[in-house]
């Protein structure tokens, strides 16, 4: 029998979820993702210094004063990453905006027009790029526009199915449903230790948002994202395309057994599912609703800021020790 990881390349397009060049080489993913604590982990690494190295000095000197913005530096550092992992994988590599520009529409655009120009100077056209955006509604409001100019996007933190509808009706090309992180959610607030795969709320999550897409004829691609086993994996084969970590890639592709699509829009077509219409104030309410949704997003951004925030003291500490 195949490996699963073989059969799940055959209905599903495999995304590789780190900053790791070496891994992404090894496991021939068709796209990327990064962001700012996969790159903090993927800076430290000896044979990454080259790209540390170029970010700071395109930058300038005034990196060691407290009050500088290392912005265009992490910008930069973000640029090469995306530059090198995309001369292995054949596909596209998702790059976050600064997350502290969460609920703000024109910084989001600016950010994202600066990182698809910082592209374009290297060669790479923008149709290789997505920009990874927080699903709030400042964030969706911009990739809407974004999407307008060809610059595609990636929302990401998506916890709760308002947001879901809201990026299909934005016409973001892609969002990204985070699974494992709301199976953490509840195991803390039901005091369990273990939900099966098939009862896991991320999974069933995601695939309410896939049947929801396929029966409206969205085009937005749905792309689950933070696993934290393989069984939520098997259960959303599938699904457009699954980001998974290089620990998870490894067991997938140990096991042999046969694995059933569980996701397909033929299905989805059947249901009886009523549309939704959004506008800011249902939107807001809807995630207001949903507990989890809303304290998933919020701590999801402080944590990619919090990220961030250590990723501009490696790099402050790297360049201003040198001085």
């Amino acid at each position: 029998t195949m490996s699963i990881l073989s059969q799940l390349r055959e209905m599903t397009t495999i995304v590789e979820d780190t900053g790791d060049i070496e891994l992404i080489k090894k496991h021939k993913p068709r796209d990327a993702t990064t962001n700012p604590s996969l790159l903090l982990a993927a800076a430290q690494l000896p044979q990454y210094q080259y790209l540390v190295e170029d970010a700071i000095q395109s930058t300038g000197d005034d990196l060691c004063n407290q009050n500088a913005s290392l912005r265009s530096c992490l910008e930069i550092l973000s640029v090469n990453f995306g530059k090198e992992i995309l001369s292995i994988v054949p596909g596209r590599v998702s790059v976050e905006v600064d997350s502290t520009l969460s609920f703000d529409v024109e910084g989001t655009m600016e950010a994202a027009r600066r990182i698809i120009r910082k592209f374009e100077k290297q060669g790479i056209d923008r149709s290789r790029i997505l920009i990874k955006i927080a699903a709030t509604w400042e964030g969706i409001k911009a990739a809407q526009q974004l999407e307008k100019e060809r610059i595609h996007c990636n929302l990401t933190l998506l916890f709760g199915f308002s947001q879901a509808v809201a990026c299909a009706e934005a016409n973001v090309t892609l969002i990204s449903p985070f699974v494992g992180r709301i199976l953490d959610w509840f195991k803390e607030k039901q005091r369990i230790d273990n939900i099966s795969p098939e009862d896991d709320p991320g999974v069933i999550s995601v695939k309410r948002i896939y049947n929801y897409y396929k029966k409206f004829d969205y085009g937005t691609e749905i792309m689950g994202a933070s696993f934290r086993n393989i069984g939520e994996i098997i259960e959303l084969a599938g699904c457009d395309l699954l980001t998974i970590s290089p620990k998870l890639l490894e067991e997938l592709e140990c096991k042999s057994d046969n694995l059933e699509k569980k996701l397909d829009p033929a299905n989805a077509k059947k249901l009886d599912t009523e549309r939704i219409s959004l506008n800011e104030k249902t939107f807001r309410w809807m995630l207001n609703e949903d507990p989890m949704a809303t304290e998933k997003l919020s701590e999801g951004i402080r944590k990619f800021t919090s990220d961030l925030d250590r990723l501009s003291d490696f790099i402050r500490e790297k360049h201003c020790g040198k001085l």
